[in-house]
């Protein structure tokens, strides 16, 4: 009887939290439970990309550089926009934009908590032009938007550390807890190591991307041209960095179509 009582509270105290903790996602309205303070996912993630900064080329070409930061700065600038017109100028507290461009022949690019962002030279060539560079870049702004690294952590919390708080985890746990961080935010600590967020994170990081990139100017449609010359690169063999960890090109590209226009209602070129 004593055990019975102890797992239904167990039961009431874990419902508790997932309720207090539970967010809403901008514009797609899910609900997703991201309990972990987004200040220590920054200081976190702020150690974690000055390491990976401190280790790899940064790019030596001025012009394609300077593209990259402008292409952040649109999209990140009108996506804070848009959410202080809904109200929500505390989250902007949550943002340290960074953007940078690394030497390297991966088509890849990546995004850590509080907006820190690496695009890799090797998807230049797939990107080709400020709008295409503006798919990628809305996409991984979306990731941040979203939370989807906190959600991800915190359900790995959940399983792999009895709900620990991330502090205790960390003192306790430190190795365990720094991979934890790393799985969940994509970002291994070799070159070119993209580990996998979720086919729901990623279609639901699709849609917010177009949206986010049209509010900055950028003509959405430009997303299925750059899917298509992903689909392309592949060839059949094994594909590209940035396209392995998602869903298959051909339903990529099906369900960019399918977004287009919603996007297009945020869509005011310059």
């Amino acid at each position: 009887m004593r055990s019975k009582s102890l797992i239904l509270a167990v039961f009431l105290v874990a419902g508790q939290i997932l309720s207090h903790s539970c967010k809403t996602v901008p514009i797609s309205g899910r609900r997703q439970v991201a309990f972990l303070p987004e200040s220590m996912l920054v200081d976190m993630s702020l150690n974690s990309y000055n390491d990976f900064l401190s280790s790899n080329q940064l790019s030596s070409n001025v012009a394609q550089t300077a593209m990259i930061k402008n292409v952040g700065k649109r999209i990140s600038t009108a996506v804070e926009d848009y959410l202080k017109d809904q109200g929500q100028q505390s989250r902007l507290r949550e943002f340290q934009w960074e953007f940078n461009l690394i030497e390297d022949d991966v088509a890849n690019a990546w995004a850590m908590p509080g907006g820190k962002i690496v695009f890799y030279t090797g998807i230049l060539p797939i990107t080709k032009t400020e709008a295409g560079a503006a798919v990628v870049m809305g996409h991984e702004i979306a990731h941040v938007i979203a939370r989807h690294g906190n959600e991800r952590m915190s359900q790995q919390l959940m399983v792999q550390t009895g709900g620990l708080a991330l502090s205790v985890a960390l003192q306790e746990r430190p190795e365990q807890t720094q991979n934890m961080f790393l799985t969940a935010y994509g970002a291994g600590t070799a070159v070119g190591v993209i580990l996998p967020y979720s086919r729901a994170h990623e279609k639901e990081a699709d849609r917010l991307g177009l949206i986010f990139m049209a509010m900055a100017g950028y003509n959405p449609a430009e997303a299925v041209e750059f899917w298509e010359r992903m689909e392309q690169l592949s060839g059949g063999a094994g594909p590209p960095e940035f396209l392995s960890t998602h869903p298959s090109s051909a339903t990529r590209i099906k369900d960019m179509k399918d977004f287009l226009p919603e996007a297009m209602r945020y869509f005011n070129p310059r």
